[in-house]
């Protein structure tokens, strides 16, 4: 069915169709647009069912379908109002009816860039809060006070942030601040599902700061909140302190690598610095074992996947040798790239990592020549020294060591 089809069949019951959300911000921002959403006002359930038999019901709160559209499985909702109803996310009094607007079900959303619609038969856009302006403007801004009754809004209005590049509204920062005590009521899912997603964008660092500037990181990140403030040698860091250092890495990494997990592990590699008795301040001789027990703490909280943590947990313990590759006897070498390619970072994850550590330090372009031989000797290394090659017809543990020297042979070749 064409979307013009659709819509006169819906004017036709005495209803109306729109596209609403990301599609129609999409397309005012000259991108082509994601999924299309729609929402119908005008018809009741049962109206909407009669006139659209193949279409099946999503929703159990309120009516949201699945139609065929343009060849493509598409999400069409009735048009409603919500109130809150309680603590949380989940806790809200939901009401249909074809008497609602779409201004009125526009104005329910949390962003005003998320509160747009485009009536398909009339070809208008419907932006009854300003979000067009904010779009322009890079702005992400609250459709009104009522974001302030689902919590799970304040990840989202900085996951946006940090998505689209724009900055968060003084006022709606009030907003996400108001919200602190609420955030615990979230389930960590669905914050880790909104950490994702930031963490996919160009700059991801843009949404932790979001979380700083609104008070809120240390409800769910309160190891990455704690590393504000906290001092490093100036010679080896001029960006600042270790949060600056962190957020420098993270987007470094992001320029580096789309591997979520990596990402991660390259935001919390120095988590240890935070327990660095600040007597010993500038220097954090240690921070590595310190992080790593940082890490899993973390992610058991967030229950986060098994390879994040392992990837985490890999990059805190041994990010530090990754830069004296050059410096460390040739059997450690190999240990350390066998180690990397035995745990879910792989070599070129762990490269990433440690590429994005030299290079958050106001240094976005360095080349981090440890970095480049440690995937070039893995590359080489693997390739050229195979078990036909070491001359052994030992199994087991003998072959092991055998093969091993055999690397740290070349390793000691190639480094002449």
């Amino acid at each position: 069915m064409e979307r013009d089809e659709l819509a006169r069949m819906v004017e036709s019951a005495g209803g109306r169709l729109y596209l609403t959300g990301g599609s129609v911000r999409d397309s005012l921002r000259g991108l082509p647009p994601s999924d299309d959403d729609y929402c119908v006002t005008g018809l009741t359930a049962e109206g909407f069912e009669a006139l659209f038999p193949d279409s099946r019901l999503l929703g159990k709160a309120f009516p949201v379908y699945r139609l065929q559209v343009e060849g493509r499985w598409t999400e069409l909702s009735l048009a409603r109002t919500e109130s809150k109803a309680g603590i949380g996310h989940a806790s809200f009094d939901v009401a249909v009816s074809p008497l609602i607007t779409i201004e009125q079900d526009l104005r329910r959303r949390d962003l005003t860039i998320n509160a747009l619609a485009f009536d398909v038969l009339a070809k208008r856009l419907i932006d009854p809060f300003g979000g067009g302006k904010d779009i322009q403007e890079g702005r992400i801004r609250a459709v009104s006070p009522a974001f302030a009754e689902d919590p799970l809004r304040v990840y989202r209005a900085a996951r946006f942030a940090a998505q689209l590049g724009f900055t968060i509204d003084p006022a709606t920062v009030d907003l996400m601040n108001r919200l602190r005590a609420e955030l615990t009521a979230l389930s960590v899912e669905r914050v880790f599902a909104e950490t994702r997603r930031a963490l996919c964008s160009e700059r991801p660092s843009v949404y932790f700061r979001a979380l700083l500037e609104a008070g809120v990181l240390d409800v769910h990140f309160p190891e990455i909140r704690a590393l504000c403030g906290v001092e490093q040698p100036q010679k080896h860091h001029p960006e600042g302190d270790v949060f600056e250092h962190a957020m420098q890495v993270l987007d470094a990494a992001a320029r580096l690598t789309e591997r979520e997990e990596v990402r991660f592990a390259a935001l919390v590699h120095d988590l240890g610095k935070a327990e660095t008795p600040r007597q010993l301040w500038p220097a954090h001789h240690g921070h590595e074992a310190r992080g790593a027990a940082l890490v899993r703490r973390l992610c058991a909280r967030l229950k986060l996947p098994a390879s994040w943590r392992r990837c985490a947990v890999f990059a805190a313990e041994r990010h530090m040798q990754a830069h004296v590759l050059k410096e460390m006897r040739p059997i450690k070498v190999v240990e350390l790239l066998e180690a990397a390619n035995r745990n879910p970072i792989g070599v070129d994850g762990f490269a990433a990592v440690a590429t994005a550590d030299v290079r958050g330090r106001n240094k976005p372009d360095l080349i981090d020549e440890n970095a480049e031989m440690m995937v070039d000797l893995w590359r080489r290394m693997t390739s050229e020294i195979t078990g036909r090659d070491i001359g052994c017809a030992c199994g087991g543990k003998a072959f092991g060591e055998a093969l091993r020297k055999a690397r740290a042979d070349f390793v000691r070749r190639a480094r002449g």
